[in-house]
């Protein structure tokens, strides 16, 4: 008959750190979301049945956030567009739900619930941002109410939604919901997060499933220690300027993953799975140290490793299973790797299959595979790898049928044995070794993904300067704040996560990139803030290329000769000026609460004028506190304070220019007015740029050297120093 075929299903639940640092709330959702979606039910769904045996891998960074909603009452900006009553909404608030409230899997989450589905059709499948504000005025209170709670119901676990008496309800009523069914169901969502931890405890008390770690903030463990491991695999990448090799980064991050692991379940991990499956001969060590035993990774590593092909048939079944299915030992660690071919037919293929055909070809391949090792006389093992929760949203009703009739199969089947890693170990210490391991990633075994791009490469150097530039304060700083210092590590850290890197470049894309941008910038501005330094100005526009140089609401069309009395003396002082509408933008603040409201800027040969217009009168106390700040890119290093006191009747402007972090005042501005509006003439000579020379800047609005908001949000503003003739170009354009 054979001998018992083992499979250890190692599900991977990770999701990045979603927290601005400035504000405290979280920017994306998707903790809760998959919160109430995945987390839970992917492990209770186990009781129903007790012989199948699952590995659990749950990353630090996760665990962290989803204590946060449930402990610290968290909230992210989606709840906080969801709870605002809906005949309230602002303009701009209505413009961020309708285009972020469709981000759900239109056949499997929208179409299935009538309502939804016809909002969506009723806002437009393939509708650009611009067409948003247009189109809210065709939505009523109650249409934004529905949605409200259409986009928060539809998340639910069908585990929930088959028994739970109140998301029964909601989706019988489907439509008409009131502000307090919305409100209960938020309160739902944050009741189900409260039930994920401890149930995985509960369950590994009871010995059906074991939890592994992965590094705290999910870095790329081989690039910490050395960006240079990336040549292994493509000697011919293009680096980083700067070289980052940080081995203590990636000890550090080891090392409080298994401490908070064990703080958070009582007892250290057995295992780790290296951020993307990411190994080199470097980090085995430092994982080792930790006293964790096993590790993972993908059937390319071991291809590479041993210099033999992992052949498969034309069906993707392997020719030399014996050499895959394994355990080896590696340094002091033992290591498996993912039959890619299983992994990624769960992951991205059979969600398109009928449930019992994709079953059945699984259940299938399997035994194909213990009919190739029937000759040896080993036990052996197929690992199969893959996230625990992206995949579900594109199968039918949560991929929930799958996972039934999968786990009824492999249950029912007397050769296949589902086990976790360690009770694999346990009784089959692996005999062969591997000396050499190769450094890559489970995608195609490099580290193409999180460095080469340009957009990569920038955000390598940005974090690395940032680095230098925190270790130089702590060597240079007599007394040291060590609770500042150690925040200001902790975002060292976080911006090391391997999910910025994934959205840069050209290899994927999604909606939240913009997001993801300006989340990994803020970790590092938080470094200087909390070193009191100034922020570079780099970290001040986008590390995505296409962002980076904004396009104002009206462009410059021809000189400007305006009278700085900051009054709006005629009509036409301004007209031909280019201007950004701030109330039009989108970013991190509520723009209903931002101070500016528009900004124009113009010049004649000589000057620069800028003008701000604010959303309150300057002689308001609150505005009178504030300090205007027009930060240059180029020419770098320089930038304009402006401090205005309506109380003593006084505005002040000074040129500075910044040398390492510090900002020292060059000169005075005279021409500067203040009054109903904000009105600034800046020679070019202070600038020293020349005819032609690009001129790049961001206005930045403060209070005690705090950033309270950033024009443009992303990207800066651009023109190019006028010539002469400049006048006759554009009445020809």
């Amino acid at each position: 008959m054979g001998k018992t075929l083992y499979i250890m299903f190692l599900w991977h639940m990770h999701q990045p750190y979603y927290k601005d640092p400035f504000k405290g709330e979280y920017i994306l959702p998707w903790v809760r979301l998959h919160g109430i979606k995945d987390y839970y039910d992917m492990v209770a769904i186990l009781r129903d049945f007790p012989d199948i045996h699952q590995t659990f891998n749950l990353v630090p960074s996760l665990l962290e956030q989803i204590g946060d909603y449930t402990k610290n009452k968290a909230k992210d900006r989606y709840m906080y567009h969801t709870l605002i009553p809906a005949d309230s909404l602002s303009l701009a608030e209505k413009v961020f739900i309708l285009h972020n409230f469709f981000l759900a899997n239109w056949d499997n989450m929208i179409k299935v619930y009538p309502r939804y589905y016809e909002l969506l059709a009723k806002r437009g499948y393939y509708i650009s941002k611009k067409e948003l504000e247009r189109v809210s005025k065709y939505f009523t209170s109650q249409d934004f109410l529905d949605l409200q709670v259409c986009f928060n119901l539809c998340w639910f676990d069908p585990l929930f939604r088959e028994n739970d008496t109140f998301l029964i309800e909601l989706i019988r009523k489907e439509k008409d919901f009131t502000e307090e069914e919305k409100r209960i169901l938020i309160e739902k969502q944050i009741e189900i997060l409260g039930l994920i931890i401890p149930e995985y405890k509960e369950m590994e008390e009871r010995g059906q499933i074991e939890i592994s770690t992965s590094p705290y903030f999910h870095p790329i463990l081989p690039l910490l220690c050395d960006t240079d491991s990336a040549k292994v695999a493509m000697p011919w990448i293009r680096l980083p300027h700067d070289r980052f090799s940080h081995p203590e980064d990636a000890e550090e991050q080891i090392r409080r993953a298994t401490h908070y692991h064990e703080k958070t379940f009582g007892r250290k991990p057995e295992g780790i799975w290296p951020s993307e499956g990411s190994v080199s001969k470097e980090i085995l060590p430092l994982i080792s140290k930790e006293g964790i035993n096993w590790i993972a990774s993908d059937e390319g590593i071991l291809s590479a490793s041993l210099g033999i092909n992992i052949d498969r048939d034309f069906s993707g079944i392997t020719k030399n299973p014996e050499i895959l299915y394994r355990a080896y030992q590696t340094e002091n660690l033992s290591i498996v790797f993912r039959d890619h071919i299983l992994s990624d037919l769960i992951g991205f293929v059979y969600s398109r299959w009928d449930t019992k055909n994709a079953v059945e070809d699984f259940i299938g391949r399997l035994h194909k595979i213990r009919e190739g090792l029937s000759n040896s006389n080993e036990d052996h093992i197929v690992s199969i790898i893959l996230d625990g929760e992206n995949a579900w949203e594109h199968y039918r009703n949560d991929g929930r049928a799958f996972l039934l009739h999968l786990y009824e199969r492999l249950s029912s089947d007397p050769f296949l044995k589902v086990v976790t890693m360690t009770e694999y170990l346990r009784d089959h210490f692996p005999e062969k070794r591997i000396e050499n391991i190769f450094s890559g990633s489970w995608i195609n075994r490099n580290f193409a993904i999180w460095i080469g791009h340009e957009e990569d490469n920038t955000a390598w150097d940005l974090l690395g300067r940032t680095r230098r530039d925190l270790i130089e304060y702590e060597e240079a700083t007599d007394v040291k704040d060590k609770e500042i210092l150690s925040k200001a590590w902790r975002e060292i850290y976080i911006a090391e996560g391997s999910d910025w890197c994934w959205w840069y470049g050209d290899e994927h894309s999604t909606e939240n990139a913009a997001e993801f941008d300006e989340l990994f910038r803020s970790h590092l501005k938080k470094v200087y803030d909390f070193i009191g330094r100034e922020i570079p100005p780099d970290l001040l526009i986008p590390v995505i290329k296409e962002d980076r140089k904004f396009q104002p609401t009206v462009e410059i069309t021809s000189f400007i000769s305006p009278v700085i009395d900051g009054e709006v003396s005629n009509y036409y002082e301004w007209l031909s000026a280019a201007y950004l509408d701030v109330s039009k933008m989108g970013g991190t603040m509520h723009r209903a609460e931002s101070i500016l409201s528009h900004i124009y800027y113009g010049f004649d040969l000589k000057n620069i004028f800028i003008r701000f217009d604010t959303q309150r009168r300057l002689k308001d106390p609150k505005v009178s506190e504030i300090t205007f700040s027009i930060r240059f890119l180029k020419p770098e290093n320089i930038s304009v304070e402006i401090n205005c006191s309506p109380a003593e009747k006084s505005t002040r402007a000074g040129l500075f220019r910044h040398i390492n972090g510090e900002r020292f005042l060059i000169e005075n501005i005279s021409t500067i007015a203040a009054s109903d509006i904000i009105e600034l003439a800046l020679p070019f000579s202070l600038l020293d740029v020349k005819e032609s020379n690009e001129v790049a800047f961001v206005v930045i609005v403060k209070r005690d050297e705090a950033e309270l908001e950033k024009w443009p949000y992303k990207g800066y503003i651009s023109f190019n120093v006028p010539t002469p003739d400049f006048e006759a170009i554009m009445w020809k354009v």
